[in-house]
């Protein structure tokens, strides 16, 4: 049975303390993300996105702090806006952008997180593998 490879970009402060709580929690969430923990969001470029999914990834989730709260003042509102024009350049390349996901979770959030990656991944499931990085 396929299953889909999610990379996931989490801030450190945030989206990573996050999962951390979830696993403290002993929640659980689909073992076929990959986790990257990133200092802030504001620091992914879209080149790491795009370069992910020529890697084989079939999704990838950037998750930051939420709006007002980033520990540097104004990066998750940069990565926010990276995003939205790196999936409107995919529309235009004729890609499927909802294989990109960008949200929001508090480091108290772990049970936010385990729902974003669940629903993310049968997202992605439904979508199938994806084109990009085949041969």
């Amino acid at each position: 049975m396929w299953r889909p490879k999610i990379i996931g970009f989490l801030c450190n402060w945030c989206g990573y303390a996050a999962a951390d709580l979830a696993g403290i929690m002993r929640l659980k969430y689909p073992a076929n993300i990959r986790i990257i923990r990133v200092m802030c969001t504001g620091r992914v470029d879209p080149i790491h996105i795009l370069s992910a999914f020529q890697l084989g990834a079939d999704g990838v989730m950037v998750i930051g702090c939420h709006p007002g709260d980033c520990h540097y003042m104004n990066g998750n509102y940069r990565a926010e806006r990276k995003i939205y024009l790196l999936k409107k350049l995919m529309q235009e390349l004729g890609l499927e952008s909802d294989r990109i996901e960008f949200s929001w979770a508090s480091a108290g959030e772990g049970m936010r997180i385990v729902n974003l990656i669940k629903n993310f991944t049968k997202r992605i499931e439904s979508m199938g593998p994806s084109p990009i990085g085949r041969s």
